[in-house]
């Protein structure tokens, strides 16, 4: 069965069809039991051409996994014809499979009428089994159909091509192409790339479906996480806002006391210090400033407290009254 196998994986990319001729029997009568494939390990044609039929069994065991009659039809209307859209009616059918001494494969068939009066009546005396052989080995591996003819020949011109049709092999460059694949690729590659292809289509859907979590995270939770960054950001950006309002404040204040700067600049100064890097240049600044208030020594003072110089026009009111300076301070100057 492992043979078997073997040679039907292979049968399109490596195999090709071959058709013999048996004569009927000229007794007019269509025969139950009809030779298929001669006996012996080495079949040899008119041509010189050789195939192996060293395995027989292999040969049965296709049919029989095929599970359907093979057809018996008029000039190979079945290769020929029925690939092309044509009618292939069949003269008879072929039903079973049977090995006899020396190897040779003979068949069972089942005449239809017509088929059995072609027969009969000896418009046809041939009788032309096609099979499916191996390149490399030239084995036979399988039947594929027989066909009621007048060519005497050993084999068949039409299905005994060393290459495939050339509509065949268009449609095949135009495939291989297509799966982007050499022109000396076989159409077993071609299956092959498909499968490959089927399969790599399988596990793209899969992993859409159920992408790696180590590459892919589930929309919620990336939102989730998202979100919660976000306010983790806002939350050090109040938190450093907050610390530069600090350090600006106790800048400008310092700077306020030490007569750097006067209260009336005090708010261009902090808005200043709020941009990028502005603290530091304030810094500077305030080192390099001069003082530019300086102290009234009013700060402590309270009202009514130590005397007050008197001006001019004051001193001369004062004298005219005979008053001193120390009476202006102790009883006021008046309205």
């Amino acid at each position: 069965m492992k043979v078997l196998l073997t040679a039907m994986n292979q049968e399109n990319a490596n195999a090709l069809r071959m058709a013999l001729n048996f004569e009927l029997p000229a007794d007019g009568a269509a025969p139950e039991r009809i030779e298929l494939i001669p006996p012996g390990q080495i079949i040899t044609g008119r041509d010189g051409r050789t195939w192996i039929n060293d395995h027989p069994e292999i040969i049965l065991q296709s049919f029989t996994a095929d599970g359907k009659d093979l057809p018996i039809d008029w000039e190979h209307s079945t290769e020929l014809k029925a690939p092309g859209g044509e009618e292939a009616p069949a003269a008879g059918w072929i039903k079973s499979l049977e090995i006899r001494e020396g190897g040779s494969v003979w068949g069972r068939v089942e005449w239809t009428a017509k088929g059995s009066e072609s027969v009969a009546s000896k418009e046809y005396r041939y009788l032309s089994p096609v099979f499916r052989y191996e390149i490399d080995s030239r084995r036979i591996f399988r039947l594929t159909s027989a066909g009621l003819t007048n060519q005497p020949n050993l084999y068949i011109s039409a299905l005994n091509a060393e290459e495939p049709r050339k509509e065949q092999k268009m449609e095949l460059a135009k495939l291989l192409a297509e799966l982007g694949l050499p022109a000396t690729a076989t159409f077993l590659d071609a299956l092959n790339r498909i499968a490959q292809m089927k399969t790599d289509h399988a596990t793209a859907l899969n992993q859409a479906q159920n992408p790696p979590l180590d590459k892919f995270v589930p929309r919620a939770d990336y939102d989730t996480a998202l979100n919660r960054a976000v306010a983790a950001e806002q939350k050090v950006t109040d938190l450093q806002k907050a610390e530069l309002d600090k350090a600006i404040n106790t800048e400008i204040d310092q700077a306020l006391k030490d007569g750097k700067i006067t209260p009336a600049t005090k708010d261009y100064h902090v808005a200043q210090c709020r941009m990028e890097g502005g603290l530091d240049r304030f810094k500077e600044f305030v080192k390099a400033a001069p003082v530019v208030a300086g102290d009234s020594g009013l700060n402590d003072k309270k009202p009514g407290d130590g005397g007050t110089a008197l001006n001019a026009e004051e001193a001369k009111v004062a004298a005219m009254f005979g008053n001193c300076v120390d009476d202006i301070n102790k009883y006021g100057k008046g309205e």
